[in-house]
């Protein structure tokens, strides 16, 4: 099951669809800073390194699903709908241009969960237009990655859509039961970290475990307006793309309430409140130690790391969508389109055996 992925980052995405039976041939990336992790994490993968806008559809090799996250700034210009070719409505509308032309099975797109916020309405009521539009049957949800044995609360955006033909439309999986929390994922780390060199270049060298170093530097009055440590026994705070606004290591106390947005580290204990390392972060989005991300300045990995779908909430997502295809024959689709011609001969084809008209 060929996929294409766009805006792919440091491969969170990829990697869960991966895990799940699907086969990323074709990806693309503008950020020059990822590169070399995405390339090295995928060296089966064609990287095109232009930006998506300068890419026309006929360039992408056919697949069977599309699946990116979209940045989200062209949601802003979404709510005047001018179109997919507006220049002020790039990016998210160039996923959509590619999806129109290649007309692949599915589609996955991941968003922010303000995309959700009254001021967005219209933007959002937009995008889901033009989906449909497009000739896909579109279910989008609000998900929480701890309901799905993630260690951190993060709500996100996500949009999956199958073609009209296929009379298919995705269900998201439920929540499961079992939590995932602090100690479960990064307490083995505890001992090892190492702090980043002057001025955050890597310290690399000195790294036991790959990308376990953290930011150093002071703390902004912002960052200090409120409790930053979650423990042992809780999720993560949500991992972002900044560095100096990564979570405290658990190790520390919870910060002390001095006044309304105004908080400080537990006296005699300020050696304890160091930032979560880049592994640390990476483990707490479900990357496994062998995902290796590379980079001069660790800034950069908290980027990578913090814009990445969790690969595990990627594989729960690819799963479902692969179960819901086998169900209708789509193993065999690419197979018979070699006989048939297009995947909506194949389509056709598998539906008259069952038959279905």
């Amino acid at each position: 099951m060929n996929i294409v992925s766009l805006f792919s980052g440091a491969g969170g995405l990829d990697l869960g669809f991966e895990q799940a039976g699907f086969k990323t041939i074709w990806a693309n990336e503008y950020d020059k800073e990822i590169w070399e992790t995405y390339e090295k994490n995928f060296p089966h993968v064609v990287l095109d390194k232009r930006s998506i806008t300068k890419i026309e559809a006929d360039e992408i090799p056919d697949a069977i699903g599309i699946i990116g996250g979209p940045p989200c700034q062209s949601w802003s210009e979404a709510g005047a709908l001018r179109g997919i070719e507006d220049e002020r409505g790039k990016l998210f509308f160039d996923f959509i241009r590619i999806l129109r032309r290649k007309r692949p099975l599915f589609f996955l797109a991941e968003n922010v969960a303000g995309m959700l916020a009254s001021r967005h309405a219209e933007a959002l009521e937009n995008i889901k237009k033009l989906f449909k539009e497009s000739g896909y049957t579109l279910s989008y949800k609000l998900l929480n990655a701890h309901d799905y044995g993630i260690a951190q609360d993060r709500k996100r955006l996500f949009f999956v859509g199958y073609r009209d033909d296929l009379r298919l439309r995705f269900v998201f999986p439920e929540p499961i039961e079992r939590k995932q929390y602090l100690r479960d994922v990064i307490w083995d780390l505890k001992e090892s970290a190492v702090p980043a060199r002057e001025k955050n270049h890597t310290n690399a060298v000195c790294c036991k475990i790959p990308n376990h170093e953290y930011a150093i530097g002071s703390f902004s009055t912002i960052y200090m307006s409120r409790n930053r440590v979650r423990s042992w026994d809780e999720p993560s705070f949500t991992i972002q793309a900044g560095g100096r606004h990564a979570p405290i290591h658990p190790q520390a106390p919870k910060m002390l309430f001095v006044e309304q947005n105004k908080r400080i580290f537990v006296p005699s204990k300020e050696h304890l409140y160091r930032r979560l390392s880049v592994r640390e972060c990476a483990r707490i989005q479900s990357f496994p130690d062998t995902h290796i991300f590379y980079y001069t300045n660790v800034m950069a990995g908290y980027k990578m790391v913090g814009n990445a779908v969790p690969p595990k909430l990627a594989y729960v997502l690819a799963k479902k969508i692969k179960e819901d295809l086998r169900k209708i024959g789509i193993d065999d689709a690419l197979t018979i389109k070699n006989h048939r011609g297009t995947q909506t001969d194949a389509i056709r084809h598998l539906r008259s055996s069952e038959g279905v008209s």
